[in-house]
């Protein structure tokens, strides 16, 4: 259903901008200075998916991650520095949802049940990278880019200094996480506004999994290093 909603929106901004995209001149509009004005404004939503990268301690079956399509919505500083270049700050709320299905092969010799071996992470991140934005000069209506830069994010979500662990079936994680992130897209000047969708891959840079009380406990003994990775969808409106 969601992917029938993004190519939904797709459509939509094609169908509403196509005769202005694709004329072989520059759409005349209000928008025509936006790329020479020093600081600039906007806002952007788009989706996300998130994915655990796992390192582990002894050769044991993969902990699976059921990966869901989450939401994320924001606003944008833009800063010139020249024709080619931007400085970027995108701050935004980041929802998402990912399940962890664990092999019966963690738990031999301990007495567990169906709902052991599945644990729901939901993650509520305040994300606010630091981008820089290189362009390609303007060609009538389009203008392609690559971005890329750091970023820090809170997990509001992370239940870092939550007593209980697993054993109680509270999954915890590290409450501030750092990333590196790159991605491409590109501009498309309509009537009145600067239209960009864009696709972007985050890494984590460290480790974001709170062991439990227990050392050999069988959700977190055999993970020596947990990393998010993920890869948003974001539409860009200035």
């Amino acid at each position: 259903m969601k992917q029938f909603f993004i190519l939904f929106v797709f459509l939509i901004a094609f169908q509403s901008s196509s005769a202005q995209l694709f004329t072989k001149e520059r759409v005349a509009n209000s928008v025509d200075n936006i790329d020479q004005k020093f600081l600039t404004w906007g806002y952007f939503l788009g989706f996300n998916q998130y994915d655990f990268n796992f390192d582990y301690n002894e050769n044991l079956e993969d902990i699976l991650v059921d990966k869901t399509a989450g939401f994320h919505l924001g606003l944008i500083g833009d800063m010139r520095i020249n024709d080619y270049m931007n400085l970027r700050l995108e701050p935004g709320v980041f929802f998402t949802t990912r399940n962890l299905q664990y092999d019966e092969s963690y738990f031999q010799g301990i007495e567990h049940n169906d709902s052991d071996l599945l644990r729901e992470v939901k993650s509520t991140y305040v994300h606010i990278p630091l981008l820089l934005k290189i362009s390609t000069k303007r060609i009538n209506n389009f203008k392609p880019f690559i971005i890329g830069g750091v970023s820090t994010a809170l997990n509001l979500s992370s239940n870092q200094d939550n007593p209980d662990d697993n054993s109680s079936g509270e999954f915890r994680m590290t409450k501030n996480t750092y990333f590196y992130e790159i991605g491409f897209g590109i501009d498309l000047y309509l009537l009145y506004f600067k239209f960009s969708p864009s696709i972007r891959g985050v890494f984590a840079m460290g480790d974001e999994i709170i062991k439990d009380v227990d050392p050999n406990s069988p959700w977190t003994g055999n993970i020596s290093k947990m990393q998010t990775r993920g890869v948003f969808i974001n539409f860009t409106f200035q």
